[in-house]
């Protein structure tokens, strides 16, 4: 027996979905950051902090039963390469949970506690290929060993135990050689809860080209995993993905789409038309496959959550 609760499990025995929070570094743009950077959001942590809290805040207000922190690129090399110390680096990285916990709290405080569960801090372990920022998180072919991920992997995901993290988010995952190192490296920390989401090529296949119902049975039986899902895809895929996902797991299945824009590398820029009522109208449909967490990933908004909310809530 686990000693520290599963806050997924927790909100669902009491409510039929988990209204999860959307993109971050859209709303940061809104509020003026410059995102054009290897170290993208987590750029903001170093020069105003002081958003990222309210970012949380705003998607609390809007319904969201979770904030998922802003470590998704802060890492301990990313953020040593601009001249940081390794223990100044970790402080940063434990900040992601602290912000995020003070807007909770600071919301929690004020809400009238209306028809929804205090909400939980989700601790966001970004892709390897997110701190190349080369594009690779899309496509997960890194070459590199088991070692060099869970060197990687290990400094961060210990900050964020520490500073008190609920759940960890091992989120935009491409590779099933790097989730099965997450899910190696979960076991050093067993107390601690995650939930695994890949990035997919199409609905039967994850980045770099695994099966998702291989990815689902292999982590079928992984305690510590506690929902498993897709993020950062076009809505238009996510019924068929959570069918393939429910082939080989009970587990509770997360998806947080995109805006149905597709994310250039090279240019680092979005193309294509937004398909934004996708995430909320495809809410009932999603849910009826099997998906019991829903939110947003990039180019969503505290909008869309806010009518998530009502659609589910209300």
């Amino acid at each position: 027996m686990w000693q520290k609760q599963n806050p997924i499990k927790a909100i669902l025995e009491d409510f039929n979905l988990v209204i999860l929070d959307g993109a971050l570094a859209t709303e940061l743009e809104k509020y003026g950051c410059n995102l054009n950077d290897p170290l993208w959001s987590a750029r903001v942590l170093l020069e105003n902090p002081e958003l990222i809290y309210q970012v949380h805040l705003d998607y609390f207000r809007a319904g969201a039963d979770c904030a998922i922190t802003s470590s998704y690129q802060a890492t301990i090399e990313g953020l040593t390469s601009r001249g940081l110390s390794e223990g100044e680096a970790v402080d940063l990285i434990k900040k992601t949970v602290f912000l995020a916990r003070k807007a909770r709290d600071d919301f929690w405080e004020q809400e009238e506690k209306l028809n929804r569960p205090k909400p939980f801090i989700a601790a966001s372990v970004g892709p390897y290929g997110a701190y190349l920022a080369d594009g690779s998180e899309y496509r997960g072919d890194y070459n590199v060993s088991d070692e060099v991920l869970t060197a990687f992997h290990r400094p961060r995901i210990e900050a964020l135990i520490a500073a008190g993290a609920d759940v960890l988010a091992f989120e935009t995952i491409p590779s099933f050689q790097e989730a099965r190192v997450l899910g190696g490296l979960l076991k050093e920390f067993p107390t601690t809860y995650a939930w695994l989401s890949f990035t997919i090529q199409n609905e039967e296949k994850i980045s770099d080209g695994t099966a998702l119902k291989e990815c689902s049975s292999y982590f079928n039986k992984n305690e510590q995993i506690a929902a498993m899902g897709i993020n950062c895809a076009s809505p238009s895929f996510v019924t068929r993905a959570i069918k393939e996902l429910t082939t080989q797991t009970d587990k509770p299945i997360i998806v947080y789409p995109n805006s149905g824009e597709i994310y250039e590398s090279k240019s680092k820029a979005w193309l294509g038309s937004e398909t934004c009522g996708g995430l909320v109208d495809g809410s009932r449909e999603w849910f009826q496959a099997g998906a019991r967490l829903i939110g947003g990933c990039c180019r969503t908004s505290p909008e869309q959550i806010k009518r998530l909310y009502e659609k589910w809530r209300q």
